[in-house]
């Protein structure tokens, strides 16, 4: 079956759903890769900026479209900046378990199937619950690459199914630019 779109999920309902000692059936978490780039701490103090891509609402995000995300960016980066010119990490992690309720709709039926109501489904995927402020992406890379990290950003935002803000700074001190995107 194919999968079903992010609307479908986007929302919070309930209480989170991770244990998986509980959970026969449940899915893998399919994202090879958290950390990107450089990722040697000694090569890492020749960074100076920092960008975030950091969500503006609560809901879920799916692990398909994180992948589709972190993909999107990175192979920006490597191809515009170059693997050793920065570090990027995936922050938030898709423990959620989600549950489909699957329904029979077949060629040439005259009427649909109507199911049981609140029906508990089968694990069909994983989504990450996030927060308003909560860090999506981070990267590290030096100031004459902004203008492509930000663009690397603004690629895998518009792989997300949440509105998301990309916010600039320098790494000492915490504060600096800030640039709203979406």
């Amino acid at each position: 079956m194919p999968v079903r779109p992010a609307r479908c999920y986007k929302r919070i309902k309930g209480p989170p759903y991770t244990r998986e000692e509980y959970i026969h059936g449940a899915p893998m978490i399919q994202i090879p890769k958290f950390d990107m780039g450089t990722t040697s701490a000694a090569a890492r103090a020749a960074f100076s900026m920092v960008a975030k891509l950091v969500v503006e609402e609560r809901g879920q995000i799916r692990m398909q479209a994180l992948e589709a995300a972190r993909q999107m960016a990175s192979k920006y980066l490597t191809k515009y900046v170059g693997d050793a010119n920065y570090y990027m990490r995936l922050d938030s992690v898709p423990h959620h378990v989600l549950r489909e309720n699957r329904m029979l709709a077949m060629a040439g039926a005259d009427r649909l199937q109507e199911g049981m109501r609140l029906a508990f489904g089968s694990p069909a995927g994983r989504a990450a619950r996030v927060e308003p402020g909560q860090v999506i992406f981070y990267v590290e890379f030096k100031p004459e690459h902004l203008a492509h990290v930000k663009e690397a950003l603004r690629r895998a935002a518009s792989k997300l199914p949440l509105p998301t803000r990309i916010i600039v700074e320098t790494k000492g001190n915490g504060g600096g630019e800030a640039t709203t995107q979406r």
